[in-house]
């Protein structure tokens, strides 16, 4: 009988480590991998992970890829750790998209330098807005954050695709589905010459400074922590839950999207009926192996848009197919939850000793 037993007491280091061997698994899956599918793996892991980082412009579009991703991630971070599992980010990046976006269109002949401000801004609450209604369930009527936040993906996908093939539909755009261009005031600065890094770059690292802030030096943040580490000490202490989890949904669906507004006001210039490659569910992934901590998402951010630019190198490269991508993900996480167990508990074999009297 194989049975898992708890630690007690959790490892720091280990419990820090484990992404680092997570990482370490996944690199030796992916030699597998790549030696089962007739590639040479010392040269599919260089192309993969190694060549995107030779130039600069694989350095800039790392960061425009690790952009979404560390802002929707800080987001979900601090409500993780108040047991919050807004899991419908993609959704509220999408919304997000919509609403900034739909303001430049409807000004889609102005020139005014407030129209990206207020852009990013209706962004922001088309984000929070989406993820207001889990936060309402959640405190009127208890219902799973897990599911209702989730389901609102669907729905948001789903009326972006409305918009673009319907009432949103470029006039001069050949019947493709997709938005008329957005004016050039709407768009985000560009920060390097030639490439496509912008403004949202910024953002991102302003998003790590604050996710700190809050979780280090202030009172909700502290707040938050007891209510995910100690339920009941939190209870006993007089700690406002509803408060929390509307804090903790509302700051993730605000900063999820301005990530949405920030990719079409940034890389796309327009409305597609696909704007995310998944960077919604992938910020969950870059949530957990940054250990829910600021500078450890900002890192697993990096490190997640790696997996895309190395993806789309290897296709061209070497010819490996696009779901490679998707998978180097899954067992990533696969092997992250692994080591998260393996740090909690210890596998036991037989069947569990009897206590005296038993």
């Amino acid at each position: 009988m194989v049975r898992l037993e708890s630690r007690g007491d959790v490892s720091r280091a280990w419990s820090l480590l484990s992404p680092v061997v997570a990482i370490v698994l996944t690199l030796i899956s992916g030699v597998v991998i790549f030696s089962a599918m007739g590639k040479d793996p010392g040269l599919a892991l260089y192309t993969y992970f190694v060549q995107p980082l030779t130039t600069a412009f694989g350095i800039t579009e790392l960061l425009v890829k690790a952009t979404p991703l560390v802002l929707i991630g800080i987001g979900l971070s601090i409500g993780f750790r108040a047991n919050v599992w807004n899991i419908g980010a993609e959704g509220q990046f999408t919304i997000g998209a919509i609403v900034g976006g739909g303001i430049a269109i409807a000004f889609h002949d102005s020139e005014s330098f407030l129209l990206l401000p207020v852009v990013l801004v209706a962004g922001v609450f088309g984000g929070m807005a989406w993820a207001a209604i889990p936060a309402f369930l959640k405190t009127r009527f208890n219902a799973n954050e897990i599911l209702t936040s989730l389901m609102l993906t669907y729905v948001a996908v789903l009326l972006l695709s409305y918009l673009v093939h319907g009432p949103w539909r470029d006039p001069d755009g050949y019947n493709f589905p997709e938005s008329r261009l957005f004016p050039d005031a709407a768009m985000m600065p560009v920060l390097w010459e030639d490439s496509r890094l912008h403004l949202g770059a910024a953002f991102a690292v302003l998003a790590v400074v604050a996710g700190w802030v809050i979780l280090s030096r202030a009172v909700i943040g502290f707040q938050l922590r007891v209510v995910g580490q100690a339920p009941a000490a939190a209870k006993h202490a007089g700690f406002s839950q509803n408060k929390l989890i509307w804090f903790a949904l509302l700051l993730g669906g605000g900063l999820a999207g301005l990530a949405g507004v920030a990719e079409v006001a940034g890389t796309i210039g327009q409305l597609l009926p696909s704007i995310s490659p998944g960077y919604g569910f992938t910020a969950i992934i870059v949530a957990f192996l940054g250990r829910l901590h600021p500078v450890g998402v900002l890192l697993a951010g990096l490190i997640m848009a790696l997996s895309y630019i190395g993806g789309e190198v290897a296709q061209i490269e070497i010819g490996l197919p696009a779901a490679v991508t998707g998978l180097f993900q899954g067992i990533l996480l696969f092997f992250l939850l692994g080591c998260d167990v393996l740090t909690h508990f210890r596998i036991r074999f037989g069947a569990p000793g009897r206590t005296k009297g038993g």
